[in-house]
């Protein structure tokens, strides 16, 4: 489970004290153009750094194996999260979570519907998630019975291939048949 993976990165917490760094996707220009004459745009990480006593100052550059490597633990919790994200459900696209809900539990190392479902009751409620995972739970429910819909509605799609097949089949003996009368 990813959720024990970032319990082991967390414990061994190596960042700087009173420096706290947050690594991020940003969409960024790539000073290419496509075919259509349109810039073409990519994915690129980015490292954002805070000093503890110090707000009005931002580090934020793209983030470099330097910063991968001072910071370790934030870098482990980027590299998850997209893992994550990549094998589920997104919190962003969980409407009944609040977007401090969500950075709480991004804080946490979740970062999907599945993943904050499968932590346990136990756990979520010594990390104090417990409403989170209740709703998670029934989310997770309700898409398991949201499979018989999508088996009813890939079998609607093939008998509409079917239908449409056989119609192709009906036009072809019906040409036939009036060639055969000579019409």
């Amino acid at each position: 489970m990813d959720f024990m993976t970032f319990e082991k990165i967390a414990k061994n917490n190596r960042s700087e004290e009173g420096v706290f760094a947050r690594f991020y996707d940003r969409t960024v220009k790539t000073g290419r153009i496509d075919k259509q004459g349109f810039p073409i745009f990519e994915n690129v990480c980015f490292c954002e750094i805070r000093l503890k006593d110090n707000n009005s100052e931002v580090f934020d550059q793209p983030a470099t194996e330097d910063k991968k490597k001072r910071f370790p633990t934030e870098y482990a919790r980027y590299l998850l999260g997209k893992k994550q994200v990549e094998e589920g459900t997104p919190l962003e696209q969980f409407a009944f979570l609040s977007l401090s809900e969500i950075e709480s539990l991004k804080i946490r190392g979740i970062f999907t519907v599945e993943a904050l479902s499968e932590i346990g009751e136990e756990k979520a409620q010594d990390l104090g998630i417990s409403k989170e995972y209740a709703l998670a739970q029934k989310f997770k429910e309700q898409a398991s019975s949201n499979n018989i819909l999508v088996q009813w509605q890939e079998k609607e799609e093939n008998y509409k291939a079917k239908i449409k097949k056989l119609e192709e089949q009906l036009k072809v003996l019906k040409k036939k048949l009036a060639n055969l009368k000579g019409e």
